[in-house]
């Protein structure tokens, strides 16, 4: 599959998350049991369109990875254990959260990231993204200082991901602030220029350069 990846996606460096390069956004996570999360995950179904994003999941914090997640990776601080599912293949928007994500693939995708250090006054070129690969049963801790978003299919079935974060991350903010970028609780979004939809959500644009569609 990556071979493939690379053949017809050659407008944007890919790697798997094994790879060196990965070391700059995150690290693959060893030593945790992730096939009854992913067994829980194959009972959701999918939307019938585009992508769902849901903080929390009841049944995926209920199992005993939740707490190994929290105790382990968090180092004891409050999580929660959510998913990102359906139907997506283009870069669209990237964002950043004060605190690590947690992603578990329980189907195969590409994650496109960048990192903060290359935003200029809010600004993204794409051009700096990179690509990558990440396989069913990989468990990846994805910084805070990474800029990423929505994953990517690489199948016409669409993608999964749980997504383990700070609790009350991705939750509706209670007040309005001046920092344009700040458009949920401890999450800082900016989207492509051209995605007409999420500018008209109120959130900033902040990405400029090729708006990358994920072929496979």
């Amino acid at each position: 599959m990556l071979n493939t990846l690379k053949e017809k996606n050659k407008n944007i460096e890919f790697f798997t998350v094994n790879d060196p390069e990965f070391a700059k956004y995150g690290r693959v996570i060893k030593g945790f049991d992730v096939s009854e999360i992913i067994a829980e995950c194959e009972k959701m179904p999918y939307p019938d369109e585009g992508s769902k994003y849901e903080a929390g999941v009841a049944s995926l914090e209920n199992l005993a990875i939740a707490e190994k997640i929290k105790n382990e990776v968090y180092g004891e601080l409050d999580t929660q254990i959510g998913a990102c599912y359906g139907h997506s293949t283009t870069l669209n928007g990237l964002e950043f959260h004060k605190g690590s994500e947690v992603n578990i693939a329980v189907t195969d995708f590409v994650l496109i990231l960048g990192t903060i250090f290359e935003m200029k006054d809010g600004k993204f070129n794409s051009a700096d993204a990179k690509a990558f690969y990440v396989k069913k049963g990989e468990m990846i801790e994805v910084y805070a200082s990474t800029l990423h978003f929505c994953p990517c299919q690489v199948s016409d079935d669409g993608f999964f991901c749980v997504v383990g974060l700070p609790k009350g991350t991705n939750l509706p903010l209670d007040g309005k602030y001046d920092d344009k970028l700040l458009f949920r609780k401890n999450k800082w979004l900016i989207a492509h220029e051209d995605n007409k939809a999420l500018i008209e959500r109120g959130v900033a644009s902040g990405i400029y350069g090729e708006n990358y569609t994920i072929k496979y």
